[in-house]
């Protein structure tokens, strides 16, 4: 090869805080990956593939990601996902089909309501029911958004996630030891 070719994919390989438009090889067997403060404006379509069903903690914190895609359901052992100071303003359904996911972080995103009178068609719920229910989800931060927890109250499944957290969180509990059981970061 000659030595010209070489240096572009040393150097996207090398510097991850450069959006381009090839993203870098990812080994099958990756278990955690942090591509924060890059500037993506979308979630590359390497990390959604099905290749990386080992992928267990992603950080696309402090990008411009305006929409998680559909096949953010392809990374069947995910527990963690932060994406926090994107340009959110809801998240897909399928985002529900990651049963294991425990932690889901959205600080500082978009995300509001203009009435909690959800219909699927006319006001879509920012944050699907599955995502409540399907999961095992036990701690979500939605600080920063346009969010009241009166609000989040009204989403539909937010009680079984209300449920769930608090069942984990009385096990955790040691000799009276105080948890947070505040409503996910909101006043």
């Amino acid at each position: 090869k000659k030595p010209n070719q070489q240096q572009p994919h040393k150097q996207q390989t090398q510097n991850a805080n450069v959006a381009t438009p090839s993203f870098p090889y990812l080994p099958e067997t990756i278990k955690q990956l942090k591509i924060h403060g890059n500037a993506l404006p979308s979630i590359p379509r390497q990390i959604c593939s099905v290749k990386l069903c080992r992928l267990e903690k992603l950080d696309l914190s402090d990008n411009n990601i305006a929409a998680v895609p559909s096949e953010i359901s392809n990374l069947v052992s995910l527990t963690e996902l932060n994406l926090d100071q994107n340009s959110l303003v809801s998240l897909p359904p399928q985002l529900g089909q990651l049963k294991k996911l425990k932690t889901l972080s959205l600080r500082r995103n978009h995300i509001r309501v203009t009435s909690t009178n959800f219909s699927p068609t006319t006001n879509p719920q920012p944050i699907p029911p599955s995502v409540f229910q399907d999961t095992m989800l036990i701690d979500l931060n939605l600080h920063g958004n346009g969010l009241r927890s009166g609000e989040l109250n009204e989403f539909v499944g937010f009680d079984a996630f209300l449920e769930r957290r608090k069942r984990v969180k009385d096990k955790n509990l040691y000799g009276g030891a105080l948890t947070d059981m505040g409503v996910c970061g909101l006043d």
